[in-house]
């Protein structure tokens, strides 16, 4: 009887442990780029392309190597020579018209072309007048100062000349994911395929754009504490150990205290398109790990162990792992891997959750028996639903169920890192264009809002944790839906996703963008 009363005592330990807490909505948010089209910040400068070097007489584009001080500022151009920019590269004129001021330091002359006209300059300020419907912004350095180069260059939007300074943030923006409980940061920290190993190499406030390696973290942080909510940091595959505690210290010193805080190693550490894979696997082989002709699973082994290595760097700094969620990721439904991952090194007992991304996945192929990308092309909207929701969902579910299965064997809550449809053409069938428009219409169909609601339901039902959906605003392509939104100015009438991502959300007791 003593025996059956411990056994029974551990059981209800367990399952203590594993409810994390009731599910939440959290969000991907869209990476930084010349055509982000959700536009969070007010100064349209951040997300500029990285110079474009130019010469008189020759091919656009192929300008001799540039002068760049540490932060990306052209210290000086050749004769003949000049460097263009690009910014709100964003289709069908979704971003804001109206005069526009442009603040630098230093001495040089600036141009303005395509949606850009100049129409007053002073030295340090020019003031230009944008029409979308023209295109993108294009900006033209033609001269500067080797003694006093151009640097700290600004495009504020129209109404935030007083502002910019203390709320970098659009207000579209910071209302729009108002609520949300954990916005995950792997496309902001530039995650995949990251070069950054030291902290000397990281993203600094006064880059030249941050489209290069990333949003500082300084600014990541300071849209947590706005919105008061938990960030997600994917620590870069390559970070050494000064940089993982230095990241720590600057977390633990700009982070509202009572909040909590999700870490992961890099991101999908098993998936063979990332320059992370390869990395953890030749380092998972180094370290006796697998063979080389198994390289995947010293992978899958290498990256646990580096997680514990990291969790423990961060419990050091905060003094214990009571405001951390230390996570690992897996391949939604394979609990082969998840297995793997979880018990090499006893990873479980140092870490507090598992992640999957269970997408709602239609990926037509060249190379698929079945779904080709031309026959799927012909289906009608609804025949692509129905498939979703009567094919993929359950087989979804099933893969939800069976890791749940691991990581309450280890005592680890389940979590979404990822999650959404995934309707996509690959291996070629991304270049058919029908097929493309196809799954644009179903994305846009308001059936998507009604299959998202049991979608949520079966995550909700397998006793899933947080779901960070995957992704916020972004337009779509034959590259993918993936937006919740396309277009920085849609409303949430004109998205069915992202009404849904609200309906769930209202479910979970967030008021997610309610305005």
């Amino acid at each position: 009887m003593q025996i059956r009363l411990i056994g029974w005592l551990a059981i209800l330990l367990l399952t203590v442990s594993v409810s994390f807490s009731a599910p939440r909505l959290g969000i991907n948010l869209a990476g930084p780029s010349d055509w982000n089209t959700e536009l969070p910040f007010v100064d349209v400068f951040h997300l500029s392309r990285a110079w474009i070097s130019q010469r008189e007489g020759v091919k656009w584009g192929t300008g001799p190597k540039l002068a760049l001080d540490a932060h990306g500022w052209v210290t000086a151009l050749e004769p003949g020579c000049w460097v263009d920019t690009l910014l709100c590269t964003i289709d069908g004129g979704h971003y804001p018209a109206g005069e526009y001021t442009l603040l630098y330091d230093g001495e040089g002359e600036f141009n303005a072309l395509q949606a850009a006209t100049v129409t007053r300059r002073e030295p340090g300020r020019i003031t230009l007048q944008v029409n979308p419907a023209k295109g993108a912004i294009c900006l033209q350095l033609r001269k500067t100062n080797p003694q006093n180069y151009v640097r700290n260059i600004r495009v504020i939007m129209p109404g935030f000349l007083d502002s910019y300074r203390t709320n970098p943030f659009h207000p579209a923006f910071l209302q729009r994911w108002k609520g949300v409980a954990c916005l995950r940061f792997m496309n902001w920290m530039a995650t995949n395929n990251s070069p950054l190993a030291h902290w000397t190499e990281r993203p600094l406030l006064d880059d030249a754009t941050w489209t290069t390696h990333g949003i500082p973290l300084e600014i990541m942080l300071d849209l947590a504490n706005r919105l008061h909510a938990d960030p997600w940091f994917c620590i870069p595959h390559q970070a050494d150990d000064d940089f993982v505690r230095r990241f720590a210290i600057l977390v633990k010193e700009k982070f509202a205290p009572e909040r909590t805080v999700y870490l992961e190693y890099s991101n999908e550490l098993w998936n063979s398109i990332f320059q992370q894979c390869r990395y953890v696997r030749e380092r998972g082989v180094a370290e006796g790990l697998g063979t080389s002709e198994k390289s995947w699973e010293a992978g899958w082994r290498y990256g646990a162990r580096r997680s514990a290595q990291l969790f423990a760097i961060w419990e050091e700094v905060f003094g214990g792992h009571t405001r951390l969620v230390r996570v690992l990721g897996t391949q939604a439904g394979n609990d082969y891997i998840a297995n793997i991952i979880t018990e090499q090194d006893a990873a479980y007992q140092h870490a507090d959750a598992l992640a999957i991304a269970p997408y709602l996945g239609l990926t037509p192929s060249p190379r698929h028996p079945t779904l080709k990308p031309e026959q799927v092309a012909e289906w009608p909207v609804d025949k692509v639903l129905d498939y979703l929701e009567q094919t993929v969902l359950p087989a979804t579910t099933v893969g939800i169920r069976k890791l749940h299965a691991v990581a309450a064997k280890h005592g680890l809550c389940l979590l979404a890192y990822e999650g959404g449809q995934h309707l996509v053409g690959i291996n070629g069938g991304e270049n058919c264009l029908l097929l493309t428009a196809l799954f644009k219409a179903a994305n846009a169909s308001p059936r998507m809002a009604d299959l998202y609601q049991r979608y949520f339901a079966a995550w909700t039902n397998q006793d899933g944790d947080l779901f960070c959906y995957f992704s916020s605003v972004s337009a779509w392509s034959k590259w993918g839906s993936w937006g919740a939104m396309q277009y920085y100015d849609e409303t949430p009438e004109q998205s069915p996703k992202y009404r849904a991502l609200q309906r769930w959300a209202r479910e979970c007791g967030q008021a997610v963008g309610e305005f």
